[in-house]
């Protein structure tokens, strides 16, 4: 922190962009933006020295400011940092001839991945001698500002394993393969993968994705271990820029499943993953807006499939006749159907009923006979865990609430009996007493209810002396994905300081099933925005804070959420946070060499084409809608790396908002020089990045401690 103390002497104002005025018309509409030139010409190489000075300018100024903060980001580090159990493995789990599991050393940033053989047993602690590291992600990070790693896959036999990393953010992953008997690295090496890593043919290939020029895998490849890569085969090639294309297995193994989709419609083929330059099979062509998924047992397909119900159903079909499609499970309003796992004697589906997780075993033989896995808590967020084997007597499973911390528990098929193995353990301590959590339902301005999940300390009123309080709201609201109510140690840094934590399950995520994914999207996009508005005032309205100690954080989409909030209501917030966030809709959706765009358009519309959706998207992209008003204080992330938000998002709304705003609240732009979408990897360093939101949080708020 000792820079950021120093950058205070040297910074008297915030960094203005300079304006350089751009104008485009289209469907009868013309645009003008002032601070297009922040995207460097020759991206995704960033080497324009005005941009990098503006950022670098933009950096100096967030340490200045966070400066006096430092000692309390280095608390709520600390504090944070107590509640992680620091040497700790994961619960191992039987693959084969091995039980594998991953294991963090104290202060180690990154995981090691052990196997044992299962004649030594299950107690990685009897015999270590027993134990086997096969990938050590501490040493290949060592040395690197950025690492994560991508796809890791042990061979059918278990002698080889293959695996991706990205030292970088750009999320282009570099595959290689090392044989676990002898310890030695093969010379294949596989650069600009971007997918799983699928063994095939007896484990002689590995079925990969390459990122094209545009970050899109729109392919799926077939690699003959010692061949050079330009004899690598092209198994399928998709032609719609729109699609992305990735590779799996059957449960059983028996068959390479290439997909192909989008945001609304998907494509399935099949080939046998023994003979992978075979015959493939198309199970069903692609048709709008139907999406679905497949697996395989004894010659027949089962199909997750949304083609007569929106919330989806599962269907059979035989694999000589592998489109039309029989339901063996019909889709209904009420159970939102999320997918399935087959298993030798049994299936297993998993969905939601009114938001919340449902997991119950099927038979095969007797489709009548349905076995519900039932929980101990009224809200919670569950769900099938690593289940590698074909023939499997216990599930494993994951679970977690608001207020009880995560656990892996094992259901025992047979006996129908949950078995808790592991619970994450608090060192610094945690008594699940103190704390309370609710499922409300808040009205939105449209007459729709809306869930909200919420966790607070009991003595909150008493210890703050008066009604209300401070709160976090937490929104996402899009893409379907769903926001679950579950444990963080991190958030009990706010909550223990007289916080109320809400997650707002806003329409634009499938919380609520399909529809309400729907109900987001598109033309309807806007719900997204006014149910988190219509949370926020239903909360003040119900006593648990008031307009203006409300403090809001998202990222990504997430992002796009905060920015179209504080356009629209600025005074309810205190403090804003927006990670990545994704705010120049119309110019992103308007250019379709960037690497997502076109396959964004089914979520968003196309601008290009449609004037409707141009008119639309402009209506609220954040950054076209920032005007003269007072905004609450913000703090922005970025990345220079990111692929999937662009950092000149950020930079031209940041460029944007101090230009407009008419009041001097905090506004301060962090880029991420050498990271990308994620921020900063490993589990301490962004760790770090949360307390540095945290603190400028409880600043804002004129919160002490």
């Amino acid at each position: 922190m000792q820079g950021m103390a120093d950058s205070t002497q040297t910074l008297a104002a915030a960094p203005r962009a300079p304006k350089k005025t751009r104008e485009f018309s289209l469907h009868g509409q013309t645009v003008s933006d002032d601070y297009a030139w922040l995207r460097d010409p020759g991206y995704p190489e960033v080497t324009d020295k005005e941009v990098l000075a503006h950022l670098e300018a933009e950096n100096r100024w967030f340490e200045a400011r966070m400066a006096p903060q430092a000692s309390r980001i280095d608390a709520l580090f600390r504090e944070m940092r107590a509640r992680i159990k620091e040497a700790d493995t994961s619960v191992p789990q039987k693959d084969g001839d091995y039980f594998y599991w991953i294991e963090f050393e104290e202060g180690a940033e990154y995981k090691k991945w052990w196997r044992r053989p299962v004649s030594a047993g299950a107690d990685v602690t009897l015999d270590p001698a027993a134990n086997q590291l096969i990938l050590d992600e501490v040493a290949l990070a060592e040395g690197k500002e950025y690492f994560r790693l991508g796809a890791l896959s042990v061979s059918a036999d278990g002698r080889l394993l293959a695996y991706s990393i990205d030292d970088n953010g750009s999320e282009r992953f570099t595959a290689r393969i090392r044989n676990l008997v002898t310890g030695e690295m093969l010379p294949d090496e596989i650069p600009g993968t971007l997918s799983s890593l699928v063994w095939v043919a007896g484990d002689k290939g590995l079925v990969y994705s390459l990122a094209n020029e545009h970050w899109r895998t729109d392919n799926a490849r077939l690699h003959w271990l010692g061949d050079p890569l330009d004899k690598d085969v092209e198994l399928y090639h998709e032609d719609d820029d729109g699609f992305r294309v990735g590779a799996s297995l059957t449960a059983n193994e028996k068959w390479l499943v290439i997909g192909s989709s989008d945001h609304e419609t998907s494509e399935v083929r099949l080939v046998l993953a023994a003979d992978p330059l075979g015959d493939q099979i198309l199970v069903r062509k692609r048709e709008k807006g139907v999406e679905y998924d497949v697996d395989e047992r004894e010659g027949v397909l089962y199909v997750h499939a949304n083609d007569t119900h929106e919330n989806f159903r599962v269907a059979t079909a035989p694999l000589d006749n592998p489109s039309e499609w029989t339901t063996l499970i019909a889709g209904s309003d009420e159970f939102y159907l999320t997918g399935f796992d087959l298993f030798r004697d049994f299936f297993v589906v998993e969905g939601r009923e009114r938001g919340l997780d449902r997991i119950a075993v099927h038979y095969y033989d007797d489709p009548e006979r349905i076995e519900a896995i039932d929980f101990p808590e009224a809200t919670y967020s569950a769900g099938l865990g690593n289940n590698p084997e074909w023939h499997m007597d216990k599930l494993r499973l994951s679970y977690e609430s608001m207020v009880k911390p995560s656990s892996v528990m094992d259901y025992d098929v047979a006996a129908r009996s949950l078995e808790t193995l592991k619970v994450q353990e608090i060192p610094s301590g945690y008594d699940e007493d103190l704390y309370a959590t609710e499922r409300l339902e808040i009205e939105a301005r449209d007459g729709t209810m809306i869930p909200v999940s919420i966790v607070y300390r009991k003595d909150r009123r008493d210890t703050l002396g008066r009604e209300g309080g401070p709160l976090y709201l937490y929104g996402y609201g899009a893409y379907g994905i769903s926001i679950d109510p579950g444990f963080s140690t991190s958030r009990l840094s706010l909550v223990d300081r007289g916080f109320a934590y809400a997650i707002a399950h806003i329409r634009g995520g499938d919380d609520m099933g399909r529809a309400w994914y729907k109900a987001g999207k598109l033309e309807r996009r806007t719900n997204t925005f006014n149910d988190f508005v219509d949370c926020a005032k239903g909360l003040v309205a119900r006593g648990f804070t008031s307009a203006g100690e409300i403090a809001i954080a998202g990222g990504s989409a997430g992002g796009e959420l905060m920015g179209a909030v504080i356009n629209s209501d600025p005074e309810l917030f205190g403090a804003v946070v927006a990670h990545v966030p994704f705010v120049d809709v119309l110019n992103t959706m308007l250019d379709e060499t960037l690497p997502l765009t076109p396959g964004e358009w089914p979520e968003w519309g196309n601008p290009i084409e449609d004037a409707e959706a141009f008119a639309h998207i402009l209506s609220y992209s954040p950054y076209d809608q920032v005007r003269a008003q007072a905004y609450p204080p913000l703090m922005v992330t970025a990345g220079l790396n990111d692929p999937r938000v662009t950092y000149w998002e950020p930079a031209k709304w940041v460029a944007r908002l101090r230009e407009l705003k008419t009041n001097d609240n905090e506004l301060i732009l962090k880029t991420n020089m050498g990271a990308g979408h994620g921020g900063k990897s490993g589990r301490f360093e962004s760790l770090k990045e949360t307390a540095e939101e945290f603190a400028f949080i409880l600043w804002q708020l004129g919160i002490e401690g």
